[in-house]
């Protein structure tokens, strides 16, 4: 949903925004604080409904301010209980987000551009192009709209207990937009999520990785797929400009010194192409320095892919190699498939706006 210039998109600020907002224009700091409840415990959006403020201050808000989330254009239920949103972002463009409902939580996967640059080569969105960044209220919009379909924290209930980063993009490419969502998503007077349960997903951008140690409290994922750099050139290309050691570097320093702080590995089983023996070897070898958690993804089909989705016998015999080995190997199950909403899926609805030189010039300029 578009924003008219004149007024100020009240869900682009993160707590301390807010408030600096609100001394900048006269009014007292705590103001941020009133809204930030009101916006996100309450899911209120009219400014005449904010009871505990004062008639001039809700006018002045009603001239000068809207809270405006992306408008929901459809919405899909698997039979294995997924949803899945389309949301409208302006210019013929929209987004997807998907809600995973399992009896001990509720994951929400959120993106974080329209479309994406990157490229890899088993990945629906990629496969699309990029078109824009989304601003803070389009990313943190995804989840307002989320708690609000699914009766989020009324009456106490918390339908959505963890959120991923694993939408459409690459999250770090858009690091200006993504902290403040960040934040909101772990504020207690926001969504109020640990940051255990608030995963950032990357290719693998090295710099963005430390920025990102520096700035919040989150856990990361790492979209791996592949033990060494020929095999993982060809399915991440950003890995011709952060290789896996300069990679792996990263995920050590993001984790040192942070016990609650986890990097989770993200290998997508592709039939004949990642999921041999000797593949799950060179994986045990390459992450002996730098452990976490492996998570095997079964291959997602798209139209116009020309990968396969590994047998459940070899998914299985690589988990068993790698457990073999004291590692934690998870094999994700796969949720949503019949509306295109697993993991890969994700496609939206947009104009690609890049052509191929410029999504490598995106990639090396990072």
């Amino acid at each position: 949903m578009s924003t008219p210039a004149a007024l100020t998109n009240l869900l682009d600020f993160d707590r301390d925004s807010l408030r600096q907002w609100f001394v900048a224009h006269g009014h007292s700091a705590f103001r941020g604080d009133q809204l930030l409840k009101w916006i996100y415990h309450q899911q209120v959006t009219d400014f005449a409904a904010m009871t505990n403020l004062g008639k001039d201050l809700r006018d002045w808000l009603q001239v000068n301010a809207v809270v405006a989330p992306p408008q929901i254009v459809s919405e899909q239920q698997s039979t294995d209980g997924t949803v899945k949103w389309l949301f409208d972002v302006g210019t013929g463009n929209a987004i997807e987000t998907v809600f995973i409902p399992e009896p001990s939580r509720g994951t929400l996967c959120v993106s974080s551009q329209v479309g994406c640059a990157l490229n890899c080569s088993f990945c629906a969105t990629g496969a699309q192009g990029f078109n824009r960044n989304l601003s803070t209220a389009e990313i943190i919009g995804q989840v307002w709209q989320a708690a609000n379909r699914l009766g989020h924290q009324r009456n106490g209930t918390r339908r959505i207990t963890n959120i991923v980063m694993m939408g459409m993009g690459e999250p770090l490419l858009n690091m200006s937009a993504l902290l403040p969502a960040l934040r909101l998503m772990c504020e207690d007077l926001a969504f109020g999520l640990a940051g255990r349960r608030v995963t950032v997903s990357t290719a693998g951008l090295v710099p963005a990785i430390d920025t990102l140690a520096d700035s919040v409290d989150v856990s990361l994922a790492v979209s791996l797929h592949a033990a060494d750099d020929d095999l993982r050139n060809e399915l991440v290309p950003l890995n011709r400009k952060y290789p896996t050691a300069q990679l792996l570097d990263a995920c050590a320093r993001y984790s040192r010194g942070r016990v609650k702080r986890t990097v989770t590995y993200e290998y997508t089983m592709i039939d004949g192409v990642n999921d041999q023996i000797q593949h799950a070897r060179k994986l045990i070898t390459l992450l002996r320095r730098v452990p976490g958690k492996i998570n095997l993804i079964p291959f997602n089909p798209f139209p116009g892919t020309r990968y396969r989705c590994s047998s459940e016998t070899a998914i299985a015999k690589f988990q068993q190699q790698l457990m073999a080995a004291d590692f934690i190997a998870t094999v994700r199950r796969t949720r949503g498939q019949d509306i295109d909403a697993a993991c890969g899926q994700l496609a939206g609805d947009f104009m690609d706006r890049t052509s191929r030189r410029q999504r490598i010039q995106m990639q090396v300029a990072v």
